[in-house]
């Protein structure tokens, strides 16, 4: 096997499928210096040059059935008869033979066999990587982070070409440059590239690293037809729900191996549940009255009691204690259904007519449906504190009313009903020629878009306004005992209160041109030189048909067809409403986690129902303004590298050093005032970067990098404008002249390959963040702000006539003064030869990742005063605000531990995987109403598979993943860890069978 570092930077998928028919006496070749390239091969030989540092082998030919046979006798003779290299460990071996030819730092992923990616879901093999941690919806991975830094940090390119697939989570669709994975059925797919270490003639825009998603080549692969098939079963144990994985591909090619084509498909169903609590973050807020002691009296001096609304607040020890503590805000049990569908296809043709001309057509199509449905029994605290009547309240130690019956309180049903689609499709070419036998190119270009649509996102809303007797009691945080006093599956306590549609669709296209060409200089040394065009888009709108039935007294906004009470008018005689009874639903919450003695049972809107009486699908859309917003950027530029090779003091070294210089030219749209502003800016920069690798012994490589990095704005921080959060009081503006995030990263790492199919490594990596927007705060009313009322939601709190003096949150970003980031990364992969008997089919597969980082953050803390200026005869008292303060914490996104533990067994017949995952906690975003940060507690996930072979063209499988049934444990406040969610998505297991022809 030849290794080449001068192509380093342009490798290829059928160069992993050549490397996996290698016998494991070569895998087990280590610290080789990169080799010379042949005079006259190609530059790639794969349909898109992926940079993916591995070499090119130019022989396409097949291997003689025959000659594999001796092969595997060969092997076998070796290592002892029942020690093969096959199927999973094979894949193994693929992935460390990537790793150990690169003189960057790369971890690869392989497919044992064509269209058999060893993973159901491509982020969830992406954490089997060292330093790299996913973050799961409805069950299953969605987006990375690598090395600490979140998904936003992190370039993907599929067969070469940079671009991004976004969908829809619990809160909304994707409007950021990360990447969403569970777009993509991994069969699609045969390799991962991971970098991890930045080159000059890698494309720019990554922090964390650049990964590279790889189709299929019919070059790589037989003369004459390749057909591949699988089915498989999927049961969700929680949904209780069986849905179809079906995949196939089809590929030929000619007899004098200069021509191939290849079509695969692969279709999906999933319906996953999802069941636990939520409280919707906690807050402080003052109440009606606290152990029959009045909060609000009707005059500022008097001591008649102000009941349920308006009046002056009297400050008193019992008051002020439950105002300054914080409540959750909409305390509750729901049951969210995950009904998902994929439909994924590609295409390649491959032409190469000679040795030093090759020609390559890649399309990708990818379709993503999702049905989400959310059902919920709550109490609205959230803003009708002011009603409320506090009895027997409980603290705890960490200022938290954790416990408590509330009066007069808000009993809230709601039926949430959103369906969303995605569509990514990508169309890329290659040319690679061989101009002489020192001069090479590859012109690469292609296009990519993704749309993602919300063409339906309806909730409704029941209301009982004046409920007694219920209780909450979250002295077991994770496991809250919510209890009604009042009937909840009763119709007539009911009244249809609020209404709402929020139709959205986020664009992102990418459009490509590079040129990379190679030149050889002389013996060991090799100039690179490229350019590239790239344009990215991106564009959302959003648009509401939101109403609160009734606003004010007087007629209904929605039908006119009730007389509605005064705000003011508070128990069983008030209107808010239209009567609930034939509108609605029973629904039971299940299995959600909660303790004997919950209520459980919920009437609910009916979304059929209450949208035909209410005509909402006929309401006008309303332009949401805050989501209205694009960005446009163009990035032209290139580079020059030089690679190097050879022997000084009798040590072998490889490395690659250059300049990237990158120009991009920016304009961002967003809506101010009803009216579209844009602002343009340009900026360049130059990105050195240093790869170098020594080979001390033949079993050992030591690597060192040096470079600048970067990663543009965050898409919605850029836009001109501002967005109204009505619901926690918050108004964001974006910042179009926010510079990128830059960084200089470092990174050292050492290489022992012990033994055939076996690694030992450390590697040590710092970055150090020179710009880094941050938040800035402030607090104000809303018309301080300068937007329009007319951008506030309708059915927020904030649209009500009564909270317009509240204080709102109005933040911006601005360039921070920088973070740090630093770790280390230790991995081991093995197998267990030297056991007896069947024991030496045996092999695992671990690593950790200790990280630590610090960034400065502008943060709205707790309200210290429930009565804010102090109270007098003449004058109310306001409650809060918040108190804006600086906080050190680590970058969202990073857990400072991770670990990943594989035990697998493998004969010729038989073979079974078990895996472990743990990511530590981590923060993920600043908060609201009070609570510094917010993120997500430790996990644990447990999978297992098992593959039996009944023929060389038959194979059965059974596989399982998150076995445990691991909760998400979600919370609000780093310093607290207050319960925001806890949600548990159930065990999926797949069966079926692969055949191959």
């Amino acid at each position: 096997m030849r290794i080449d570092g001068t192509k380093l930077g342009s490798a290829s998928v059928a160069a992993l499928t050549l490397a996996m028919m290698m016998p494991a006496t070569a895998w087990g070749q280590a610290a080789r210096i990169p080799a010379t390239d042949t005079p006259g091969t190609p530059a790639q030989v794969d349909p898109a040059p992926v940079q993916s540092a591995i070499v090119p082998n130019t022989d396409t030919t097949a291997p003689d059935p025959a000659a594999t046979v001796a092969q595997d006798a060969a092997v076998d003779a070796a290592e002892g008869a029942d020690i093969i290299v096959t199927g999973f460990r094979k894949s193994l071996d693929a992935a460390l033979s990537v790793k150990r030819e690169s003189v960057s730092a790369v971890d690869a992923i392989v497919a044992e066999d064509i269209a058999k990616f060893p993973d159901q879901n491509l982020a969830e093999s992406l954490q089997r990587i060292p330093g790299i941690s996913i973050q799961r919806d409805a069950g299953e991975g969605r987006a990375i982070t690598v090395r600490g830094l979140g998904a936003q940090f992190t370039r993907v390119r599929v067969n070469g070409l940079e671009t991004v697939a976004t969908s829809t989570d619990g809160a909304s669709a994707n409007r950021d440059r990360a990447f969403d994975f569970n777009v993509f059925a991994s069969e699609l797919f045969n390799s991962i590239v991971v970098h991890k270490t930045a080159e000059a003639s890698l494309d720019e825009g990554s922090l964390g690293a650049v990964v590279d998603l790889n189709t299929g080549n019919p070059l790589g692969g037989k003369r004459g037809f390749t057909l591949v098939g699988s089915a498989v079963a999927t049961y969700n144990d929680l949904s209780d729900k069986v849905r179809p994985r079906l995949a196939g591909l089809l590929s030929w090619k000619s007899p004098d191996g200069t021509f191939g084509a290849a079509v695969s498909a692969a279709y999906q169903k999933t319906a996953n549940l999802e069941l636990g609590n939520n409280t919707v973050r906690w807050a402080q807020a003052r109440f009606d009255s606290v152990n029959g002691t009045p909060c609000f009296t009707t005059t500022a001096t008097g001591t008649v009691r102000a009941s349920n609304a308006g009046g002056f607040y009297r400050p008193n020890a019992a008051c002020d204690q439950a105002a300054l503590a914080f409540h959750p805000r909409i305390p509750r049990y729901g049951y969210i259904l995950h009904d998902r569908e994929r439909l994924g296809l590609t295409g390649s043709v491959q032409w190469q007519p000679s040795e030093s001309s090759k020609f390559s057509v890649d399309a990708l199509y990818s379709r993503f449906k999702e049905t989400r449905e959310e059902k919920y029994g709550e109490v609205l605290l959230r803003s009708n504190e002011r009603s409320i009547d506090v009895v027997n309240p409980v603290y705890d130690s960490n200022n938290n009313l954790i416990a408590a019956t509330l009066n007069d309180a808000w009993v809230r049903t709601e039926h949430y009903l959103r369906r969303s689609k995605t569509e990514f499709y990508q169309v890329g070419g290659s040319w690679d020629q061989d101009v002489t036998d020192k001069l090479r190119f590859t012109l690469l270009g292609g296009i990519s878009q993704s749309d993602a649509t919300i063409p339906v996102e309806t909730t409704f809303v029941f209301d009982d306004r004046d409920a007694q007797g219920y209780s909450y009691d979250y002295r077991d945080s994770r496991s809250p005992l919510l209890t009604f006093g009042t009937s909840v599956t009763d119709p007539a306590n009911f009244q249809l209160a609020e209404i709402r549609d929020r139709p959205s669709s986020t664009v992102n296209k990418f459009r490509t041109v590079q040129l990379r060409t190679e030149y050889d200089l002389a013996e060991g040394y090799k100039l690179k030189l490229g350019g590239l065009y790239r344009k990215f888009s991106f564009a959302s709108e959003a648009f509401t048909r939101d109403a609160v039935v009734c606003p004010a007294a007087g007629r209904d906004v929605v039908l006119g067809a009730i007389t509605c009470s005064a705000p003011s008018l508070f128990g069983p005689t008030a209107i808010y409403g239209f009567p609930a009874t034939g509108l609605g639903e029973t629904f039971n919450i299940g299995g959600a986690g909660q303790p004997a003695g919950n209520t459980n049972e919920f009437y609910v809107p009916n979304i059929a129902a209450s949208a035909a009486y209410t005509g909402l699908y006929g309401r006008p859309l309303v332009v949401d303004a805050g989501q209205v917003r694009s960005v446009s950027e163009e990035v032209s530029g290139g580079y020059g590298e030089i690679d190097v090779k050879g022997t000084v003091f009798g040590l072998d070294y490889a490395a690659n050093g250059g300049m990237r210089y990158v120009h991009t030219h920016q304009v961002s749209t967003g809506l101010n005032n009803g009216v579209a502003v844009t602002i343009a800016r340009n900026y360049a920069d130059w990105l050195p970067a240093l790869n170098v690798a020594l080979f001390p012994t033949d079993k050992i490589i030591l690597r060192g990098a040096i470079a600048k990095v970067l990663t543009r704005p965050t898409l919605g921080n850029l836009t001109p404008g501002g967005s109204v959060d009505g619901f926690n009081y918050r108004v964001t503006f974006g910042n179009p002249q926010l510079d990128p995030f830059r960084a200089t990263a470092f990174d050292l790492a050492a290489e022992w390959y012990f033994a055939p199919q076996s690694i030992f490594s450390v590697a040590v990596f710092k970055k150090n963040v020179e710009s880094f927007p941050v938040s800035q705060a402030t607090t104000g009313t809303f018309d301080s702000t300068g937007l329009p009322r007319s951008v506030i939601p309708p059915s927020s709190p904030a649209a009500l006539p009564q909270n317009a003096d509240v204080l709102y949150t109005i933040t911006s970003p601005v360039n921070g003064q920088g973070a740090s980031l630093k770790g280390v990364e230790i991995a081991l992969q093995t197998t267990f030869r030297f056991l007896p008997g069947f024991l030496k089919n045996f092999g695992a597969i671990a690593n950790a990742t200790l990280i630590d980082s610090s960034a400065t953050y502008t943060v709205q803390g707790p309200t210290v005063n429930p009565c804010v200026p102090a109270a007098n005869p003449a004058a109310a008292c306001g409650f809060g605000p918040n108190v804006t303060t600086t906080r050190t914490g680590t970058l969202f996104g990073l857990s400072k531990r991770q670990y990943n533990g594989t035990l697998y067994y493998e004969d010729r017949k038989f073979s079974a995987r078990g895996s472990i995952s743990y990511r530590g906690p981590y923060v993920d975003q600043n908060s609201a109403t009070g609570n510094i940060f917010e993120g997500y507690n430790s996990t644990i996930n447990v999978d297992a598979s098992i593959r039996y072979r009944v023929t060389e063209n038959l194979e059965v499988s059974l596989e399982g993943t998150n076995l445990t049934d691991e909760y998400r444990d979600r919370y609000t406040d780093l310093d607290t860890n207050r319960n925001y969610e806890y949600n548990h998505f159930g065990r999926t297991f797949f069966a079926g069978a692969r055949v191959k022809l």
